[in-house]
């Protein structure tokens, strides 16, 4: 790979690595920003388990002027997802459980108030019926994990198991992070760590070390003029007090998730840190048969859609989803948020606009990660855009699925 060193007009600095055949995402990366209002970020691509484009660039802390290095981390948010629900596929993997295997099994506090019909395979593929919690959580009540997996045991089901798909935007963290921790008898953050991230060699932290603190990115909230207040997921949830978009968005007990109390935590559908290279070292093995993590049957059936609705009831759009893992959806036509992957490829978004994926066909793993959050609730034209130029590097097109083939 070329090192690369470049210096923006203001001052800012892009550096790195790319491959010749990828300077295509090298072209977006620059443009997000010198168009697309980038503060900080880094981008990386493995092709055929081989690292291609490791990049980063602008302002760690825009405060400060801190630079964003290439050892900086941030909040990814929902890109978390991912890293939890692998965690139980492996456990599924190794036949320490099954997808048909009812919650109550495992977890038998959960089955009560018509949840005792979920399976292992509801919960990760959020058909479960618990997307949040309807009461109020206590100030400071998500870095508890004892007190958030109480309130989700108890929560009586918004729907009957299996019946309905509805983003868990936060109750992930428990619905499947429980599971995890009843069935390894470790923490989900342990877990993660001891069999996926030290194994692979990840800077990827669910509960970050104080240690690290220092190299966390700060995150800057999206522009509210940025924001499609006309949506049906932002109408309802800035207008409609309990309705599930507005409890995904408003009911977090006050929670800040710039700060040390949150990072320190475990809340494996939201607080994973790391980089870009972190997402993408843990997609590699996914994009090429799963590696030492898992079977080449498990990486085929995990990535496979298992749940798509024309209305996600948390979301308000159409959803699809493979196991735990998100899936090409294009609502282009309608107005919709997107994200658009290979025909087989799977990955999470996180909230702002980060992306991690794996496309097995393609042997294609990606990761973006930054700091000023888009407005959307799925990727934006920055990520998109990367994830465009990767594809376009392999020569491959769009169809009217809206999918890259």
């Amino acid at each position: 790979m070329s090192a690369i060193a470049i210096e923006l007009a203001d001052g800012r600095t892009i550096s790195g690595h790319c491959d010749a055949q990828f300077t295509g995402v090298l072209a977006e990366f620059r443009r997000n920003f010198e168009e697309r209002k980038e503060v900080g970020a880094s981008v990386a691509i493995s092709h055929q388990g081989r690292t291609v484009v490791d990049l980063w660039g602008g302002l760690a802390n825009a405060q400060t002027g801190e630079p964003w290095t290439r050892d900086t981390i941030s909040i990814v948010y929902s890109c978390t997802k991912a890293a939890t629900a692998l965690c139980l596929h492996m456990l599924v993997d190794q036949g320490k459980a099954a997808y048909e295997t009812p919650v109550g099994d495992i977890w038998p506090e959960f089955a009560t108030a018509g949840k005792d019909a979920t399976t292992v395979g509801m919960m990760l593929t959020h058909t479960s019926p618990v997307p949040h919690v309807a009461e109020p959580i206590r100030k400071g009540g998500l870095a508890d994990w004892d007190y958030m997996t109480a309130r989700v045991a108890a929560e009586p089901a918004h729907w009957e198991p299996g019946t309905r798909q509805g983003y868990h935007g936060l109750t992930y963290a428990w619905t499947v992070g429980q599971l995890i921790r009843l069935i390894s008898g470790m923490p989900l953050g342990q877990y993660f760590r001891e069999n996926v991230a030290e194994p692979l060699g990840l800077d990827f932290h669910i509960g970050l070390p104080e240690t690290e603190e220092p190299r966390v990115a700060p995150m800057i909230a999206a522009d509210p003029a940025e924001v499609n207040f006309a949506s049906d997921f932002f109408r309802k949830a800035t207008t409609v007090p309990g309705s599930l978009p507005n409890l995904f968005l408003a009911n977090q007990g006050g929670a800040n998730f710039n700060s040390r109390e949150i990072h320190a935590a475990e809340i494996g559908s939201a607080n994973g840190i790391t980089n870009a290279r972190g997402l993408v070292g843990m997609y590699t093995p996914l994009a090429n048969g799963g590696g030492a993590l898992l079977s080449p049957d498990r990486v085929h059936r995990m990535g496979r859609v298992c749940a798509a609705t024309q209305r996600d009831a948390v979301l308000c759009q159409p959803m699809r989803f493979a196991m735990g893992f998100m899936v090409t959806t294009d609502n282009r036509a309608t107005g919709g948020d997107s994200l658009i992957l290979g025909e087989s490829a799977f990955g999470h978004v996180g909230m702002g606009g980060s992306v991690g994926f794996a496309d097995p066909a393609a042997g294609l793993a990606m990761g973006y990660t930054m700091n000023r959050m888009g407005a959307g609730i799925l990727v934006n034209a920055r990520g998109q855009g990367l994830i465009d130029a990767a594809y376009q590097a392999l020569g491959m097109t769009t169809d009217s699925s809206g999918a890259w083939r």
